[in-house]
């Protein structure tokens, strides 16, 4: 049997183990899924003691950066990006990738139009890395909003307020708010300013509609949330595994 499982915090929700335990079944794989909760990242060292037993990791928030010092090796875009999402295990070595940015790109390229030219990335953390990294390869222009400004953020949500948003037609949610059970939660963006040339995407998936989400449907810009960017990591994630 190989295993496999999902590296984070707090992730009795997550997609990745109902995902691959249905793969799994459905194709009869002597394979097995769990999730490894973990408080803090150093209890990443006991798990590792553990990885003749693993074959591979997903790795999901808060650890998609931190993760990267305790591994063997980084491929080339995992580096270049600054987070891991999947980690092979074989012959005891530890190899970090990201198929996050992989994910992202292929979910958004049916959606976008022309007039798709500049995108905000709300949030600063490893999975936005990911996105900034698929919005280069896609030609789009791309700034980070934050809670403070710094010398990659050019907005804050408060200076963004004042701006607007008429010149960015992409709006990214990287942030984890709206995530259930807070789906009363949401970035601050001037939602009033959405119009229907306007393409919102919540890497969120649960709920399946984020709060996020619903004011950009009620001024007819178009939604995407991150489920179909889910499944085309996770299959990427299987590809790697295996190779």
């Amino acid at each position: 049997m190989k295993n496999f499982g999902l590296l984070g915090k707090n992730i009795d929700y997550s997609f990745s183990r109902g995902y691959f335990k249905d793969k799994f079944e459905t194709h009869k794989l002597d394979c097995s899924y769990n999730n490894f909760d973990l408080e803090k990242i150093e209890d990443f060292k006991a798990l590792k003691t553990n990885e003749t037993q693993l074959s591979g990791l997903n790795v999901t928030i808060p650890y998609k950066q931190v993760v990267i010092p305790y591994l063997d090796a980084v491929d080339l875009e995992a580096k270049a990006i600054g987070a891991v999402n999947t980690i092979k295990i074989e012959n005891g070595k530890l190899t970090g990738y990201n198929t996050d940015h992989y994910g992202f790109e292929q979910s958004l390229k049916p959606h976008l139009k022309p007039h798709h030219k500049k995108a905000l990335i709300l949030g600063t953390g490893g999975a936005s890395k990911a996105v900034a990294f698929a919005l280069k390869k896609l030609g789009i222009h791309f700034e980070y909003v934050s809670r403070t400004q710094s010398s990659t953020v050019k907005f804050t949500y408060e200076s963004l307020a004042l701006n607007g948003i008429q010149d960015y037609q992409i709006i990214i949610n990287c942030t984890p708010l709206g995530t259930f059970p807070e789906t009363h939660k949401c970035p601050s963006i001037p939602f009033d300013e959405i119009t229907s040339n306007h393409l919102l995407y919540d890497l969120i998936y649960n709920p399946e509609e984020t709060l996020f989400l619903k004011q950009g449907k009620e001024k007819n810009a178009t939604i995407i949330n991150g489920l179909n960017m889910l499944r085309i990591q996770a299959e990427k994630s299987w590809e790697i595994w295996n190779s």
